[in-house]
């Protein structure tokens, strides 16, 4: 997860090699940003994995949440609530401490989802979709740090990424109501895979390149929700593939 050294004899802190060319701002500064958000996003995951593992190893804990009306209701409450936090942490993204409670919650909510996803998935495909998540994350991240090293842009893909979203989403809906089938689904997590893995290589360019200082918050949620819709992405191509 954790960006590549450059500068003399691998020393980041020396900021003595700029990140791209004709770089403006401090070398220096642009690395204390980027280690803090890669700390944050760290934390995250840390803490997704530590509450999902509890969902998953506690049985009755899912059990709630399919066997009965008020279970599966807090359920779906689970399932929005991370969209209703990013509403207020979008406007309170700069005031400290308000912005990381509101990450807490959102990242807390969105790890107990993850983990009924994975709690009536096999822990095969589990560990599948995790140690293959962690490889396309750190080689993509890799690869956006090299790129840009030698003046290659990503933000072209901004209004791609946006509309396939868009229709990933729609697709979705229409699974949901018309269920067409495994061979459907499995190609909905390509799709969603697809995506995802140009969301981490355009949200990773705009941590190097454009995110201004002070939305460290912010530039962390991105990175944290690409990772997490990746993972969920390949877990639906192995279920459909074990199914």
């Amino acid at each position: 997860m954790w960006p590549p050294s450059y500068g003399k004899a691998g020393d980041v802190e020396a900021g003595s090699r700029q990140l791209y060319p004709m770089m403006l701002e401090s070398p220096e500064l642009r690395w204390a940003f980027i280690r803090k958000v890669y700390s944050i996003l760290t934390i995250q995951l840390l803490l997704t994995i530590a509450v999902a593992a509890v969902v998953v190893s506690v049985h009755p804990i899912a059990t709630f949440f399919v066997s009965s009306g008020p279970g599966f209701a807090l359920y779906i409450v689970i399932i929005i609530l991370p969209f209703i936090v990013l509403c207020p942490l979008y406007y309170y993204y700069q005031r400290h401490p308000v912005n990381l409670l509101l990450l807490g919650l959102f990242t807390v909510s969105l790890a107990f989802a993850v983990g009924l996803t994975c709690a009536f998935t096999s822990g095969k495909i589990i560990l599948e979709s995790a140690i293959l998540t962690a490889a396309v994350v750190l080689s993509l991240t890799l690869y956006t740090f090299w790129a840009a090293k030698r003046g290659h842009d990503f933000n072209f893909l901004g209004p791609f990424l946006f509309g396939s979203l868009l229709a990933l989403m729609v697709f979705a809906f229409i699974q949901i109501l018309f269920p067409l089938g495994k061979i459907s689904v499995m190609i909905y997590g390509v799709l969603a895979t697809i995506i995802f893995c140009g969301y981490i290589i355009y949200d990773t360019d705009n941590l190097i390149k454009r995110y201004s200082y002070d939305e460290y918050v912010w530039a962390a949620v991105s990175l944290y929700l690409d990772v997490i819709n990746l993972f969920l992405s390949l877990l639906t191509i192995f279920r459909a593939a074990e199914s």
